[in-house]
């Protein structure tokens, strides 16, 4: 099911199995198991079938994954660093076709693909150096005895990543799990299923054991098997707030902790004092990286009144000169939405908000690229939204799209306040000149992941995660390592015991 070569050149890899375990990939042999089509998003054409995982299969991977962490778990952290720093260097000398494929599959620009490949070379670089960290305390007691707590992997934790960011997820999700020792069993979304098998082929080329890092294909049902089965010692999910939910509950039948990163609503609040040039850019990349499909975007733009009528002029000046089309072309700032189902719930959104007195600057129509190849992907143009009011659909609910939500607001209480009045917490974002109020709103923004006259930084070094309903834990950063080890305590008597009995 290759498209064409010339044009795209990372279809061709799309003919092998995208599942694996026991250090290879593995055909399904359940020809049972309904396939489901997998679209490429810029021409809509049908890249290959994903056969999805069943019981056996699942077990597979997780037994795989177990006699992987019974050989991992008795390394030095500096021996897993070895091998993470090895696939951190494949990942750097195979970053062109990585990111080709991604495109190919997700539809983004290859711009921000490159970039995303960077993102997980660099976290898996990370943590190779916080593997070599991991240590205990010691704790003097009376009469010459002593306590010390270990820092223990939990075993084999489970990945269940989403389609925005495919291998960039993998690779967050993978690296601080493996780096503590343990093992993992990924499951990419079924819509963007193809750049996760690459890392697996990368790690295991890397001197990682067999099963270190299996790859399990499907969707709900395949999930569920591994939340619920009972070699399983944690879960790891980024994607809705509704299947977070359900994560959380299926987790909790076996006690199992879970990292949730889920959606978001979130506030990004320009006042009157602002340099309006770097206002306007990060109102941009708050909104429409990745097509707008970001959880993290800053989709709620709340700007001092005084000032609104110069940014909406140059945002939708910005916003009309983003060049759409081939996401494989360098030029090309904005590429097609993920799927037509999502397209099509994105550009209802638009109406939905125009039938409830929002006016569009630009944009929020479907798109059509000039290159014939392209004309049934699925594109559209970025939109500005003006007039917005708090309890607009387009306000209160997540859109995943290239909507930006434009609000005006007249005092810094008024605009904590409404930006506070959502379920979701997971970023935020100030610009202003004035260092005391940038800290002070700051503080009284309830949200994980905050910006200061910038937006959607995310370095791999700081924990990226959110407040309320967007989520449980974090990703990235040092205290990433306790949400994959679990804590013992040794106590030791260098005495007799004083028994009350």
């Amino acid at each position: 099911a290759a498209g064409d070569s010339q044009s795209y050149p990372g279809t061709l890899h799309i003919k092998d199995s995208l599942n694996f375990w026991s250090g290879g990939r593995v055909s399904l042999k359940d020809v049972e198991t309904k396939s489901e089509p997998v679209y490429e998003p810029a021409t809509g054409r049908v890249l290959c079938q994903l056969q999805a995982c069943g019981a056996a299969d699942v077990d597979a991977a997780v037994r795989s994954a177990s006699a992987a962490f019974t050989v991992w778990s008795k390394l030095a952290g500096m021996e897993r660093a070895r091998v993470m720093l090895e696939a951190a260097r494949l990942i750097g000398k195979r970053r062109e076709e990585i990111a080709e494929i991604e495109v190919v599959n997700n539809g983004k620009s290859i711009t921000e693909a490159r970039l995303d490949v960077d993102s997980a070379r660099l976290c898996i670089e990370y943590f190779a150096g916080q593997a070599t960290t991991l240590s205990g305390q010691h704790v003097q007691l009376p009469g010459g005895s002593f306590a010390y707590t270990r820092r223990e992997p939990l075993g084999v934790c489970v990945g269940i990543g989403a389609w925005n960011y495919p291998f960039q997820i993998a690779a967050w999700k993978s690296a601080p799990a493996i780096a503590c020792g343990n093992s993992m069993v990924f499951k990419p979304s079924p819509v963007t299923p193809v750049t996760a098998v690459l890392l697996a082929e990368i790690y295991s080329q890397a001197g990682a054991p067999e099963g270190l890092f299996s790859v399990v294909q499907g969707g709900q049902e395949t999930g569920s098997l591994l939340c619920h089965h009972p070699s399983v010692a944690k879960v790891s999910f980024t994607g809705s707030v509704p299947t977070g939910k359900k994560i959380m509950e299926m987790a909790s039948r076996g006690v199992k902790p879970v990292t949730l990163e889920l959606g978001g609503k979130s506030p990004l609040i320009i006042f009157e004092d602002t340099d309006l040039e770097n206002a306007v850019r990060g109102a941009l990349m708050a909104n429409f990286l990745s097509q707008g499909q970001v959880c993290s975007n800053g989709t709620r733009v709340f700007v001092q009144s005084s000032i609104l009528p110069p940014f909406l002029k140059e945002v939708a000046r910005r916003t009309k000169a983003i060049q759409i089309g081939d996401p494989l072309l360098d030029e090309t700032r904005m590429g097609a939405l993920v799927s037509k189902p999502h397209l099509e719930k994105v550009l209802g959104y638009v109406k939905q908000a125009k039938k409830e007195g929002a006016r569009v600057l630009c944009g929020g129509e479907p798109f059509i690229p000039a290159d014939p190849k392209l004309k049934d992907g699925y594109y559209m143009t970025p939109c500005v939204l003006d007039g917005c009011t708090d309890d607009m659909t387009c306000v209160r609910e997540e859109i995943f799209g290239p909507v930006m939500s434009v609000l005006s607001f007249d005092t810094e209480d008024e605009v904590l306040r409404r930006a506070n009045d959502s379920a979701l917490g997971l970023a935020a974002g100030v610009f202003t000149k004035d260092v005391k109020r940038a800290h002070r709103v700051i503080e009284n923004l309830q949200a994980g992941s905050c910006f200061i006259n910038n937006y959607n930084i995310t370095p791999v070094e700081v924990p990226f995660g959110g407040y309320k309903a967007s989520g449980i834990g974090r990703e990235n950063g040092q205290v990433t390592i306790e949400f994959y080890t679990q804590l013992k305590t040794v106590v030791v008597e260098m005495g007799d015991v004083d028994s009350l009995f």
